[in-house]
């Protein structure tokens, strides 16, 4: 993998919100890391992919397997953000309605009214996803896409700042429905949690061999949306976004893709990059940034050929291949 260059020449306009930014986010992302840790132990790197997401405005895929602490986290960063918080399980008979609501008569003023669904909130909690068939998958394309939610014709915008957190177990075959492509590209991160480790397992035990403390509230809706108003100050040069373009092209042409990133994943990239260099306390970002943010915006929009599965590759082998075979640039060709 290629060595990102040291800090770049910045222009000095449009630098004081970055730095705010880069300040308020470094103090935040040691908050929250304390918080969770009250909790969930190990989940280090699963909060900051959750903190990046949640200053690039996007949405997070959670994949593990049961008991690994999903639906806890999930939980857990929600109380963190101070906002509106609904949990929907999902099941193979739950209906789009369920999710978006459903219009009832009211005798009293003799006309149908609105009853709305959970997905009317800021922070929505898709637990199981994937246990749901894709007509009811995907009455959660328009909120995660537009902000808003259609019922009965009547188009009604959700409050900001609005975040869906889904859970999905890849392991299990039978019972599920596999998300389409369409649903997993609103998905800005797809992040993985494994097995904690011998040493956080142990931890663990000893956390919970105590009645559990209760975590505080970090954020709240106005300050999220400040933060995320910052991002786009941000710096990064124009050798930065040819980079970005240059591993999307680079994925489209990889013999062992048969889909490759579209020009959403390369905004997807630079947003993400920008929050990782803003929770590391910089008001720029580098390619080392949009190199450790790959896998997750990535990993879940590219398709593999089935030869290549066939020999046991994956997705975080081809990322391995494409960010060796881009070479880094520091200035524009």
């Amino acid at each position: 993998m290629s060595v990102a260059p040291a800090i770049p020449t910045i222009p000095d306009e449009n630098t004081a919100p970055a730095k705010e930014l880069a300040t308020m986010a470094g103090e935040l992302r040691r908050k929250v890391s304390a918080e969770v840790s009250k909790v969930v132990v190990g989940a280090e790197p699963v909060v900051e992919s959750l903190l990046i997401a949640l200053l690039a405005g996007g949405h997070v895929l959670l994949e593990g397997v049961p008991g690994v602490a999903k639906t806890t986290l999930s939980k857990v960063f929600a109380k963190l953000l101070g906002c509106q918080y609904q949990r929907i399980q999902f099941t193979p008979d739950l209906l789009p309605s369920d999710v978006t609501g459903t219009s009832i008569y009211d005798r009293n003023k003799n006309d149908f009214v609105l009853r709305k669904g959970p997905i009317f909130t800021q922070v929505l909690l898709a637990d199981e996803i994937n246990r749901a068939p894709a007509k009811t998958q995907s009455a959660l394309l328009e909120a995660m896409q537009e902000y808003q939610v259609t019922v009965d014709g009547q188009t009604i915008p959700l409050t900001k700042p609005f975040m869906v957190m889904a859970t999905q177990n890849p392991i299990e075959q039978e019972g599920v429905y596999r998300l389409p492509e369409a649903q997993l590209d609103r998905f800005l991160v797809r992040v993985e949690m494994g097995y904690p480790g011998f040493e956080h397992e142990v931890n663990l035990l000893k956390l919970h061999n105590k009645p559990v403390a209760e975590v505080g509230t970090v954020f709240d809706p106005e300050l999220i949306l400040s933060l995320q108003a910052k991002l786009p100050y941000v710096f990064g040069g124009d050798a930065l976004y040819e980079y970005i373009v240059r591993l999307t092209e680079e994925s489209r042409r990889h013999p062992d893709v048969s889909l490759g990133a579209s020009p959403r994943a390369a905004l997807s990239l630079m947003r993400c990059a920008r929050a990782r260099a803003a929770l590391l306390g910089n008001h720029y970002f580098t390619h080392a940034d949009v190199q450790a943010v790959a896998l997750p915006v990535l990993g879940h929009r590219l398709i593999l050929r089935p030869e290549a599965e066939i020999e046991g590759r994956d997705v975080a082998d081809v990322l391995k291949d494409i960010l060796g075979a881009v070479e880094v640039l520091t200035t524009v060709r």
